[in-house]
């Protein structure tokens, strides 16, 4: 039988109950994480990303450009520093750039 929660409960609240209740977290932060990496990394980056996937604590980006990659690879600490800072959560622990 559902809770039943009382006047004062907040919607976000609901929803956090909602979303543990249903699993749906990793979902979420799979969605947020390309969102935080076409943030993060500007329109000049985006446009060369083919594709973004957060597989447990690795993310694999696709890119269109072997020279952006190169660059990109120096700083793989720094990004995944920058990406778990604007989705306020360590979910990256590692990037692999293809």
């Amino acid at each position: 039988m559902p809770k039943r929660h009382g006047e004062n409960t907040s919607l976000g609240d609901v929803l956090k109950e909602f979303i543990e209740a249903n699993r749906l977290q990793s979902g979420l932060d799979k969605i947020s994480v390309k969102d935080a990496w076409h943030s993060v990394m500007g329109e000049a980056i985006s446009k060369y990303t083919t594709s973004v996937k957060l597989e447990r604590d690795t993310l694999y980006v696709g890119l269109s450009s072997s020279v952006l990659r190169e660059e990109l690879s120096y700083g793989k600490e720094k990004i995944v520093k920058l990406l778990n800072d604007a989705m306020e959560k360590d979910l990256i622990k590692k990037i692999v750039l293809r």
